[in-house]
């Protein structure tokens, strides 16, 4: 499976996955990094205004890069993050990233994860989620982001995953009213 996302990736973002190595030192770049992928995603017109990217938790070296491809690809589950992670578990050969020697990982993303990220995460062995927009930012232009507990944060810091939301939230929210705006496929709407 994993072969497929990555033939399905298109070209500019493969060729964003050669920065992988590349050091982004500061939280704000590594977030502005996340959101950029998504604003490129919606320019480009190669899926909808979610961007995310993995990254080492100590130090910042990119792991691997993330947009949605749900309607390009036609895969219900190749959102940002799930993208990202499956390459990142690709990248390092490993199926969970929770005791890799170069870990723990961090996941930038441009939303908070809907209900599937929000396992897939659970799951992956990432130990920290950044987040931009809020789920009411992504419903709000008609996006139905699943039912995900209200206090979704807590549950994965009760998993050990340390969490942090809203950073960079107005840039975020600028990409998902551009998609709208500009009549971007709903895909999930409710």
């Amino acid at each position: 499976m994993i072969a497929t996302i990555n033939a399905l990736l298109p070209a500019w973002l493969q060729e964003e996955m050669t920065q992988s190595g590349t050091r982004f030192e500061t939280e704000e770049a590594r977030m502005r990094y996340a959101i950029a992928l998504a604003r490129r995603n919606v320019d480009e017109g190669t899926g909808g205004p979610f961007g995310a990217a993995l990254f080492e938790a100590q130090g910042g070296r990119l792991i691997s890069v993330g947009v949605n491809l749900v309607v390009t690809s036609n895969c219900s589950h190749a959102h940002a993050e799930m993208v990202a992670i499956a390459l990142a578990e690709q990248a390092l050969g490993s199926y969970s990233l929770a005791d890799l020697e170069a870990g723990p990982y961090a996941l930038y993303t441009s939303c908070e994860p809907c209900v599937m990220c929000l396992g897939g995460i659970l799951w992956s062995g990432v130990r920290r989620v950044v987040s931009a927009a809020r789920d009411a930012d992504a419903r709000r232009i008609g996006f139905d982001e699943g039912p995900k507990p209200e206090n979704w944060a807590e549950a994965l810091r009760s998993r050990g995953i340390e969490v942090r939301e809203e950073f960079c939230r107005d840039e975020a929210v600028a990409v998902l009213r551009d998609y709208a705006a500009t009549g971007g496929i709903i895909y999930n709407g409710r």
